[in-house]
């Protein structure tokens, strides 16, 4: 990751003071609550791969449509987090209390869809009608996701298929609409538009394969979450799909106490562990995320070596290492 945060750093920095601009409000309350959860930090990926891959095809224009496009990209996903914990409960996040944990539900919901509001007029700014259509798309699919998601909670015998689906919908349509729009601002090119929203597709996919394996291995200080959260709530990962599909009788009845019918207990969490190692869940899992990043690299064969592209490579390979 470092290569790449180096050569966006100075549009990073840009984006950072806009997203605070925008952050502002006449309501206290909201700057105060928008202002907490940008000091908890984050890889700031997705902007990132929106200017990665707008200076990969050599953006050149004062107008600043890709900082505006940057940013835009940020706050919807902010917003997807702010609403992803009141629905999920959480209580932590990066390390901190969740927004919802120190505001409340209600004033959390209603901060995401003003940082939602400030990501539209951002996209309008872009000047691009085609950037609009395309976050605007990545929102109503994410919105989808997160749907189809509580459609498949505590239901272990979600399939392989039925799981990427949501995933692809709740995580990699915004990597993808992130670097697709990158491109839209820079080019009329079809195919490196296409490239490049394939890219950020297949590394979405694989980055979100590698968070739902990090629940089952990491630590809560690395992690910046409670370890055994999705377990707890009862999502269904691929892990939890691996293990279901190749367990016995006894092991799926199981899974249907603890995920489907949520009746857990202190050991159970463990026990789950346990499963998921004994049938390769984890292994099955990270395998899968690399056959992801390499499609995401594979699709960046039509662009010439240069600093940008060994970047992006970079964040594909750092994708499916990475401990939080």
């Amino acid at each position: 990751m470092e290569k790449i945060i180096s050569l966006s750093q100075e549009k990073l920095l840009q984006v950072n003071e806009l997203i605070l601009e925008r952050m502002h409000s006449n309501i206290p309350l909201i700057s105060q609550i928008a202002k907490y959860i940008l000091s908890a930090g984050g890889k700031r990926l997705r902007p990132i791969l929106a200017l990665s891959s707008s200076k990969l095809l050599n953006y050149n224009n004062s107008s600043n449509q890709d900082i505006y496009l940057a940013s835009a990209v940020e706050l919807i996903h902010t917003a997807t987090l702010l609403h992803d914990d009141v629905v999920d409960n959480s209580s932590k996040r990066r390390n901190k209390k969740t927004a919802n944990e120190v505001w409340g539900n209600q004033i959390t919901i209603l901060v995401g869809d003003f940082l939602f509001s400030q990501a539209f007029e951002l996209m309008v700014k872009t000047n691009s009608l085609d950037v609009l259509q395309t976050l605007s798309n990545a929102s109503s699919k994410i919105a989808e996701g997160e749907i189809n998601q509580l459609q498949c909670q505590s239901k272990p015998e979600t399939t392989t298929e039925e799981y990427l689906e949501i995933i692809t919908g709740k995580t990699a349509k915004l990597f993808s609409a992130a670097c697709k729009s990158g491109a839209l601002i820079s080019t009329n090119n079809i195919d490196q538009i296409k490239a490049l929203e394939i890219y950020g597709k297949e590394l979405g996919v694989a980055y979100q394969l590698v968070d739902d394996a990090l629940d089952y291995i990491s630590e809560t200080p690395k992690l910046g979450k409670s370890v055994g959260d999705d377990f707890k709530d009862g999502k269904v990962s691929l892990p939890i799909i691996i293990s279901w599909n190749k367990g016995t009788k006894d092991e799926k009845n199981f899974w249907t106490r603890a995920i489907s019918n949520l009746d857990q207990n202190e050991n159970d969490f463990n026990k789950a562990k346990e499963l998921i190692n004994k049938y390769n869940g984890i292994m099955e899992t990270y395998a899968l995320a690399k056959s992801y990043s390499q499609k995401a690299v594979d699709a960046l064969s039509i662009f010439e070596s240069c600093e940008v592209k060994d970047g992006l490579i970079e964040v594909a390979n750092f994708t499916t290492s990475r401990v939080n």
